[in-house]
């Protein structure tokens, strides 16, 4: 069973930082893309920083020079720096990721692919 878990979230004030964290576990045989997106309620979900498996990045133009995202393909997770926090930026943070499986089931071998997301984690930055 493939999960996506996220740690890291949390009350900041303003202008301090944080540090997200994503681990991918299951019967992965590759991980392609991850990323971070965030929602507030009664907003849609919108991405904030991506990371490609070959390491290109892409962030929301609100987040650029603050946030920095970061992924270690040996260990399966991604991570998302965020400095000079502001109360704009107070979401629900969910990890993302596209996944390769590998499984062996009743003696077959079956791949697959699909898109996959962690159960969120709630940033607040406030006074």
């Amino acid at each position: 069973q493939v999960q996506l878990v996220e740690s890291g979230g949390g009350l900041v004030q303003p202008g301090g930082s944080l540090r997200l964290s994503c681990a991918a576990s299951g019967p992965i045989s590759s991980v392609n893309g991850m990323a971070w997106h965030r929602q507030v309620p009664g907003k849609e979900r919108e991405m904030v920083a991506a990371i490609t498996s070959h390491g290109a990045m892409m962030y929301l133009d609100a987040v650029k020079g603050r946030f920095i995202i970061s992924r270690d393909n040996a260990r399966n997770t991604v991570s998302l720096q965020m400095n000079s926090l502001n109360p704009g930026d107070t979401a629900v943070y969910f990890c993302n990721a596209d996944l390769s499986l590998e499984e062996v089931v009743n003696g077959v071998r079956r791949t697959s692919r699909g898109d996959y997301w962690g159960q969120g984690t709630q940033v607040t930055v406030s006074s």
